[in-house]
């Protein structure tokens, strides 16, 4: 377990690259001169909610960075490592308690004045050096002032910001958190404060992904996170409401998403009727208009949904619409009831996997208003809202819902067949039996009756009173038969 203090100079962010081996974390806390307030008003909660989103994000094992930044100068490199390490939950927590309790607001080298802020600048610093292009977290806590060299244009300053975020190819994926935090201070004050995360690679976004469903980070921050990035696929939910016209069928929603079609192994009904709640899960955007298309992949076959309405519009976040639809059931791919494949799924169910593609075209995201005045609410006079409009390139999006196909079949033919194999090892059975048993021949040889005991599949030979072989016995299942009879040889089967 490595530690850091503070490092001066290019490598002030970590000891050493992190591992891949495990979730990668970089945690950037903005000490700049417009966040005086967080750090000088005695009731700020701000250092503890840093901690406890530290604790609720690492899981044991995960390498992780604790940086402050502002903005980088001679004499003052920015971000500055406050400890390096991998997640121990017992030191961890005290050790970041300590870092963050030592972390007070900087000012420029040489005076008093306090130092401004530059997010491209930590953003690229913990993409590039700390986790060395690798795949992981970038976490960044932030008042949203950016302000390199007391720039004024934040507008300008935050549109660049953006451009990182949404253009560059390192994020994979990125949210945001704004939380309510009043505070006041010497100089300034402030009503609340954002958190960042950004998935680099597509590992990091699978990482992120795994925290959000695991629940440890909203049970931190009870917010509902602001999606930055992709804003061009699973923009929607589908959950089936209503099946008709197709007996037989069943739908339902399982816990993972993935939908499941029970199907009783009599049904071949061509097509289902399916009535759908359309959610829009891309917060804080609604759908102000977008066409629909949709398609079902299943078992090989590649059909299109028939949809009732082709468009959607005004659909804010979080809330559903009706979308009737008829669906084309794979019913050539599935087993027969007397399959070899309905006979092994006897008592159980025959899966055909699948999926239902949703595609948005023409798509037009608005931010909503509510998402809107909330912004405004935490940070008056900050143009940040503005800056949340989607890149122009995206005109789309799709969504792709797994689904499984379940067969049902009764033990009928199961029974059947296991009767029908058990009747096949009788009968083979009492072959062998048979074919073991020595059976009587009786051969007549020059008018001499001759009793032979003969098993099943061999061959005797038959001499006459001198000695001489005039004959072959063969031995079947059924019967006895002379072969390789001497010309003029007295001999014949019987009495």
């Amino acid at each position: 377990m490595s530690r850091c203090a503070c490092i001066p100079a290019s490598v002030v962010l970590l000891c050493a690259s992190v591992p891949a081996l495990a979730a990668s974390h970089v945690f950037l806390i903005q000490n700049s001169g417009w966040m005086e307030p967080f750090y000088t008003d005695p009731a700020s909660p701000f250092k503890p909610l840093v901690a406890e989103i530290i604790m609720a994000a690492t899981a044991p094992g995960d390498p992780m960075v604790l940086a402050a930044f502002n903005q980088g100068l001679p004499g003052a490199p920015s971000p500055r490592a406050l400890l390096s390490l991998k997640v121990d939950p017992v030191p961890t927590r005290r050790e970041v308690v300590k870092a963050l309790a030592a972390l007070e607001v900087a000012h420029k080298p040489g005076g008093t004045a306090l130092a401004d802020t530059d997010l491209n600048e930590a953003v690229g610093s913990a993409i590039g050096t700390a986790l060395g292009g690798k795949p992981g977290l970038v976490w960044l806590v932030t008042n949203n002032r950016n302000s390199p060299n007391n720039d004024q244009a934040t507008a300008l300053r935050n549109r660049d910001f953006y451009q990182l975020i949404h253009r560059g190819d390192a994020i994979s994926k990125a949210l945001a958190f704004p939380l309510q935090m009043p505070v006041r201070g010497a100089q300034y004050r402030a009503n609340g404060l954002m958190v960042y995360v950004f998935a680099v690679g597509a590992q990091g976004a699978r990482e992120l992904d795994a925290l959000l469903l695991s629940g440890r980070l909203q049970r931190v921050i009870t917010e509902p996170a602001a999606r930055l990035k992709p804003l061009d696929r699973d923009t929607l939910r589908l959950v089936p409401r209503k099946v008709s016209d197709a007996p037989g069928v069943a739908f339902s929603m399982a816990p993972g998403g993935v939908l499941h079609a029970d199907v009783d192994a009599g049904t071949r009904a061509p097509a289902a009727k399916i009535e759908w709640n359309l959610e829009n899960t891309i917060y804080p955007y609604t759908i102000a208009s977008a066409a629909l298309g949709a398609r079902s992949v299943l078992g090989g076959e590649n059909r299109a949904i028939e949809l009732a309405s082709t468009q959607v519009s005004k659909l804010a976040p979080g809330k559903s619409a009706p979308l009737a639809s008829t669906m084309q059931l794979p019913v050539t791919q599935l087993p027969g009831t007397w399959s070899l494949k309905a006979v092994t799924s006897a008592g159980s169910a025959y899966v055909l996997p699948g999926r239902i593609e949703l595609q948005l075209s023409d798509q037009r995201l608005e931010l909503s208003q509510d998402f809107r005045q909330r912004m405004a609410t935490l940070f008056p006079g900050d143009p940040l809202p503005d800056i949340f409009t989607p890149p122009a390139q995206i005109k789309g999006s799709s969504v792709a819902l797994p689904i499984e196909v379940r067969v049902h079949y009764g033990v009928g033919p199961l029974v059947a067949a296991i009767g029908a194999a058990l009747a096949l090892l009788g009968a083979a059975a009492a072959a062998m039996l048979a074919m073991a048993r020595p059976r009587k021949a009786y051969v007549t040889v020059e008018d001499e009756l001759r009793t032979m005991q003969a098993r099943a599949g061999t061959v005797q030979p038959i001499y006459d009173k001198a000695g001489n072989k005039v004959a072959q016995l063969k031995t079947t299942l059924f019967g006895h038969q002379l072969t390789d009879l001497r010309e003029g040889a007295q001999v014949r089967l019987g009495r």
